[in-house]
């Protein structure tokens, strides 16, 4: 899944990076409203991060803008302000969730997963297709109750498909949740991904199915 975090002070947003990459989640870092604005007007984010008091354009204003557009993607505001009146703003905004600072690293990674748990899979612990089943607050995979060994990226192209059932991804839509703004996006890297999941999951009845021109669709396979 991928994350986008606009805080401006570099510090913090270094450290917080750190920490959500660390739990196995694609980071994109920003520092400005602006900027902000733009990338979630073109990319796709399972979740945003947004400091209220950012340059250009504030956290409000981000917020707004985002949910002006129609998207529905949680927002979890940063903020240093303590005014019950600040919070009902954002909150009346759209914001799904606030934090104050200074902040435990291991809160903000509870809200994180609570926030995505509740967004994909409707507040479920779990989400399976066949014998596959993702534990969402582990972050780990099993097939047939066996843990699945996978490398950061396999992870985030199986938690992809694994959150839209019945919906088929294209290359280029699962190339923008391994790779981040400052990393080359390959779609052909997609293909070896897909290709050693098809390894690892052999046997588990559930495949990736490949539909020619389209994409791929995760599917359990009747026994």
């Amino acid at each position: 899944m991928r994350i986008l975090l606009v805080e401006d002070h570099l510090q913090l947003a270094e450290s917080v990076a750190q920490a959500l990459r660390a739990a196995g989640w694609t980071v994109d870092v920003l520092h400005d409203g602006v900027a902000a604005d733009l990338a979630l007007a073109s990319e796709d984010y399972a979740l945003a991060i947004l400091d209220v008091g950012l340059p250009r354009l504030d956290g409000f204003q981000v917020l707004a803008s985002l949910r002006g557009r129609g998207k529905t993607l949680p927002v979890l505001m940063l903020t240093a302000r303590s005014e019950v009146s600040d919070r009902v703003h954002g909150l009346n905004l759209g914001a799904d969730d606030y934090l104050a600072k200074p902040f435990e690293l291991a809160e903000l990674e509870a809200r994180v997963k609570a926030l995505l748990r509740r967004s994909v899979a409707g507040g479920e612990r779990q989400q399976r297709c066949g014998a596959l089943v993702h534990d969402l607050d582990a972050r780990r995979f099993s097939l047939g109750q066996q843990p699945l060994s996978l490398t950061s990226r396999e992870q985030a192209v199986l938690e992809a498909l694994i959150a839209r059932p019945g919906r088929v991804m294209s290359k280029d839509q699962l190339a923008a949740q391994v790779f981040g703004l400052d990393q080359d996006a390959s779609a052909d890297a997609i293909e070896i991904y897909i290709h050693r999941l098809r390894k690892k999951l052999e046997g588990g009845a559930v495949r990736i199915v490949t539909f020619r021109g389209l994409g791929y669709l995760l599917e359990a396979v009747d026994e």
